[in-house]
């Protein structure tokens, strides 16, 4: 975890959560998966005007409502707690009544005329003999409102299926304009301006496009009585303006480093003109060689503050702009310059770099291996030993400063790869080992998948040593986040090679005879065609690993 005196932004706890439930009304239209939607009133405190899923807070008197309503076996108390909040609520706001008669009839229009929205719900249900529907209401996903917001809520996404003949009335305080729309449809008209809904919602729509009719919803939903997906979003900027991210998508990571409390100031956009903070004590200048194989471009890191000097990791292409840049964001107080590994989109800077410096700083790493291809030919100044520490050291005004990074020779991507953790922050700057939107290209001789791999398991077993909580990678946005994201971006990226490799071996089977380009159409047959002759270079790796492993 970063140490607190290197956040950028003073600590600003996000406000308490509240807990609420709302329900995804469903039914099968002509067209497919319809949800009820309806039009929050202009003047509500939470996302006035926006089109929402009927919902609420839940009351007190929703947990101990258990005994008049039914449940799944599998079904937890909080779970029903949520339910009979979600069914409340859809009567008091849309006048759609989830209960059933004694007979075990659905309710319909008679029962719902003999209750009144605005008194005790459970109790009236209780006199007339209704029974809750709980056992019918799942858990489609959980919401963490968003931590920069002044009101918060926890809140679980239900469904459940409509009652046929029911039909939704607005209670016309709280919810107006109740209407029957596809996702599809909905995303449309808030794409043009027309239908106006916050991040949860949209993101729940997108997701239920996947989905041909309610059964399916609810029997992905019933599997094992947990949401789908869980999230509390982040936001940044993006062009000048909001975005909000899920956990699963590029920018959270940093998001979650940069800005922990939720606070919006951390620009998101890909540019190359200046550096931009991480943390006080690191800061990342992008090259400016964008491409397929580099992704927004080479991120060059600077580790350090003005106190202790720093050190440049991967300096990157032989740029002058961009590696005056670099000189200039570390007021050339640059101590040593580190490679990563030496393709020619990392090292080639380092001796120009160590040129523009007055003290002539060391450049480091490994040189590179007897398979290296010419262009990645490279020979340090010093050699880096396997763990061995490189440390700054200063005064600032708390006192004491140290900023240690830990070498970690990890061959796989190169014979010559390494990564570096800063031990006091928990960091790991993983070069091309570990990318963030791409997999990484190991491209035989000099690149080989069995080292690659136990490179990976080496870097999982001391992040749990050395409490590494993001990863810096040398192409895209940081990585990883306060409660394991990181150890779960490992494990994940090696269980995609592995399925890979899955998939390549199937291919060699199903066309022993078959030439590379034969497999390469096989196994990566959800890979774009312009792609595979990059990914030709990771199969012969994957082939080499599997012909090792059969002799």
């Amino acid at each position: 975890m970063p140490r607190q005196n290197q956040l950028l932004h003073p600590p600003r706890p996000p406000a308490p959560t509240r807990p609420a439930a709302t329900v995804l009304l469903m039914r099968d239209g002509p067209q497919g998966v319809e949800v009820l939607m309806t039009r929050r009133a202009t003047t509500a405190s939470f996302a006035p005007g926006a089109y929402v899923f009927p919902g609420g807070g839940v009351d007190a008197l929703d947990a101990t409502s258990h005994s008049q309503a039914t449940r799944r076996p599998s079904q937890s108390d909080l779970h029903l707690t949520q339910a009979i909040a979600a069914i409340r609520e859809s009567f008091e706001e849309l006048g759609v009544l989830l209960a059933r008669r004694p007979d075990g009839r659905v309710a319909d229009d008679s029962d719902i005329a003999a209750l009144d929205r605005h008194q005790p719900f459970v109790a009236q249900c209780k006199a007339h003999g209704l029974t809750l529907m709980a056992q019918d209401v799942f858990v489609l996903a959980h919401w963490v409102t968003d931590r920069d917001l002044p009101r918060r809520f926890d809140v679980p996404f239900l469904i459940a299926r409509m009652p046929e003949g029911q039909m939704p009335v607005a209670d016309e305080t709280e919810q107006f304009e109740p209407e029957w729309v596809r996702p599809f449809d909905a995303l449309a008209r808030h794409k043009a301006g027309s239908f106006f809904m916050i991040f949860p919602t949209l993101r729940t729509l997108e997701r239920l496009q996947d989905f041909s009719d309610v059964d399916a919803v609810l029997q992905a939903c019933a599997v094992d009585e947990q949401p789908l997906w869980t999230s509390c979003p982040r936001a940044g900027l993006l062009a000048g303006r909001e975005a909000r991210y899920m956990e699963h998508e590029l920018p959270f990571g940093e998001l979650a480093m940069v800005c922990p409390d939720g606070q919006i100031v951390h620009a998101l956009d890909w540019q190359t003109e200046h550096p931009v903070a991480l943390l006080n004590n690191v800061q990342r200048l992008t090259a400016p060689n964008p491409g397929v194989m580099t992704g927004p471009g080479t991120n060059s890191y600077l580790v350090g503050e003005p106190a202790t000097g720093y050190i440049v990791i991967d300096p990157g292409p032989a740029d002058a702009e961009h590696l005056d840049k670099l000189w200039r964001a570390a007021g050339g107080d640059i101590r040593l310059i580190v490679c990563t590994h030496s393709h020619p989109d990392h090292s080639p800077g380092a001796l120009p770099l160590q040129a523009r410096c007055a003290q002539k700083p060391p450049i480091l790493g490994l040189p590179s291996g007897p398979n290296a291809r010419a262009a990645s030919e490279f020979t340090p100044d010093r050699a880096l030993q396997d763990e061995e520490l490189l440390t700054l050291t200063g005064l600032g005004p708390d006192g004491d400063l140290t900023h240690t990074l830990k070498i970690v020779h990890t061959p796989g991507h190169a014979a010559n790869h390494l990564c570096l953790i800063l031990l006091e922050d928990g960091l790991l700057f993983s070069g091309d080992h570990i990318l963030n939107g791409s997999t990484t290209v190991i491209d035989p001789p000099d690149g080989d998948m069995t080292l690659y791999l136990q490179s990976l398991d080496r870097l999982s077993e001391l992040g749990e040593q050395d409490r590494l909580d993001y990863i810096l990678p040398a192409h895209g946005y940081v990585m990883g986040g306060p409660t394991g994201e990181a150890a779960q971006a490992i494990s994940h990226l090696k269980a995609h090679r592995l399925k890979r490799e899955a998939k390549i071996l199937r291919a060699m089977q199903t066309a022993p005879q078959g030439t590379l380009d034969d497999w390469v159409a096989l196994a990566y047959d959800d890979v774009p065609p312009r792609m595979w002759p990059v990914a030709k270079r990771s199969l012969m790796a994957h082939v080499a690993r599997l012909e090792s492993l059969m002799t």
